[in-house]
């Protein structure tokens, strides 16, 4: 390994392209949906399906990802999955209609699944330790440059050009990437892969894919509901058929044993449920200032990008924070504070001045990033170097599972609302049913973070209790 000072840091800042692609296209996107419903004929809460197709995309493809990496090179993977992102995204921007949106999104979701968990690899395999909550940061600081630029930029593409535009900024930004990368960053030395288990990719990517269909098409008419629960059914059959055949196999595409890994357990499933409420809100808060305040998609833009400035804020904090308090006590008190803050988005009316929404949604963003990157941090602090490949498959799946069930979660929770209520389009009341639902599953994750060990994570955060 080297010595983090000499080129970690120019690593972290160059593979963090992937990043910045994603959240860029993740932001702009939310922001661009009424447009983009007006134009193909289609109701802006159902569009949701364009973010969910392309996260279910990622899901089933992600936990391949880290074999890929090691049979055939990250850094070679890694500038192909970029390619295939970029002319991905190229795609989305000819659309005709919503089916060839959805296609382009999960074509699109094939290049993202090889490359942000590969992006991550790339890093951690560079770095010690004592070393991996810099390095997060380091990785996750220029990604945040999409939430940032993607709201206002989205806005004004919408406004000014057509929603078609917020795909193609991503062109650009994959061309300097793929330089970058070919020029600076060097290819890790890799493990030799065990065989792929394939019987095994398959049944989880089917359980997952099955599971996203059946709750994306609840209730919202979509589909017939005998299908809707026919696809619920056969994701827990399938899932069942992959937890039986991993805890089985000889090298099982799911690692199960990563689970007796405390630091690693509690994370990956704490964590996943504290996404799917925390999820909710880039899908809620775009909608409400257009819906529910009347904003223009520019309006909207300036106004989300709150949410990425307090994230960025939090960022160089976030090491000060876990030395003086903990994984432990930094996790659970803050999900206190983010359900906090994503209930307080409820309380949003058109009286309210729109500097006011502004703060709430900044100080949102503070709390969520300080408990996003202390749970990347922890979950890979205690797993052994050479099985970081599987744990970042697993990892990231997880995460991508919950950012799509939070989409969903948000859409669920407003076609509920809006039905009970017959408003056409949501209000602002239905909004905040929406928000105050989206709490509750962050709220539930407190509990389960308390139970890490008091000592979870040490060698990362450097935190001493009393006494010692």
């Amino acid at each position: 390994m080297t010595n983090w000072r000499e080129d970690s840091r120019v690593t972290a800042v160059i593979v963090a392209s992937a990043l910045i692609m994603q959240n860029l296209d993740s932001s702009v996107i939310a922001t661009a949906l009424p447009a983009m419903a007006r134009e193909l004929g289609a109701d802006p809460v159902h569009l949701s399906a364009a973010i969910t197709a392309y996260l279910i995309s990622l899901t089933v493809f992600i936990p391949i990802s880290g074999w890929v990496a090691d049979r055939f090179g990250a850094k070679r993977v890694f500038m192909a999955a970029i390619a295939l992102f970029a002319v991905a995204s190229a795609l989305c921007g000819v659309s005709r209609d919503l089916g060839e949106l959805i296609a382009a999104r999960v074509f699109q979701g094939l290049g993202g699944a090889m490359m942000v968990p590969v992006a991550r690899l790339l890093l951690l395999r560079r770095v010690k330790p004592e070393e991996i909550v810099r390095a997060t940061t380091w990785l996750t600081m220029p990604g945040l440059l999409g939430p940032i630029l993607g709201p206002p930029i989205g806005g004004v593409l919408t406004d000014t050009v057509s929603w078609r535009a917020v795909f193609w900024i991503n062109l650009p930004i994959a061309a300097i990437g793929l330089v970058m990368i070919w020029r600076f960053v060097p290819e890790p030395g890799t493990p030799k892969p065990a065989k792929l288990d394939l019987l095994g990719v398959t049944l989880m990517g089917g359980a997952l894919a099955a599971a996203m269909f059946g709750l994306e098409t609840i209730g919202k008419r979509l589909v017939p509901v005998p299908l809707t629960a026919v696809s619920l059914v056969l994701a827990v059959a399938l899932g069942w058929w992959a937890v039986w055949h991993a805890r089985r196999a000889e090298n099982p595409a799911l690692d199960l044993s990563l689970l007796k890994v405390p630091a690693f357990r509690i994370p990956l499933f704490a964590g996943t449920l504290f996404r799917v409420g925390a999820g909710a809100s880039p899908f809620l808060v775009p909608l409400a200032m257009q819906l529910g305040f009347g904003t223009s998609a520019t309006v909207s833009g300036l106004i989300t990008l709150a949410t990425a400035l307090g994230a960025i804020t939090m960022k160089p904090m976030t090491q000060r924070a876990l030395r003086a308090f903990g994984f432990r006590d930094v996790l659970t008190w803050n999900a206190v504070l983010v359900a906090a803050t994503l209930s307080a988005n409820a309380l949003f009316s058109p009286g309210w001045p729109l500097w006011a929404v502004f703060l709430v949604l900044a100080f949102g963003g503070l709390f969520r990033s300080l408990e996003y990157t202390a749970l990347n941090a922890l979950a890979y602090v205690e797993v052994p170097h050479g099985r970081l490949s599987a744990a970042t498959s697993l990892m990231a799946t997880a995460q991508q599972l919950s950012a799509a069930l939070g989409v969903t979660w948000g859409a669920t929770l407003l076609t509920v609302s809006t039905a009970i209520t017959g408003h056409d389009p949501p209000t602002m009341t239905d909004f905040a049913v929406a928000f105050v639902g989206a709490a509750i599953p962050a709220l539930l994750t407190a509990p389960w973070m308390w139970r890490l060990p008091s000592d979870a994570g040490l060698a990362a955060s450097g935190h001493r209790r009393r006494g010692e």
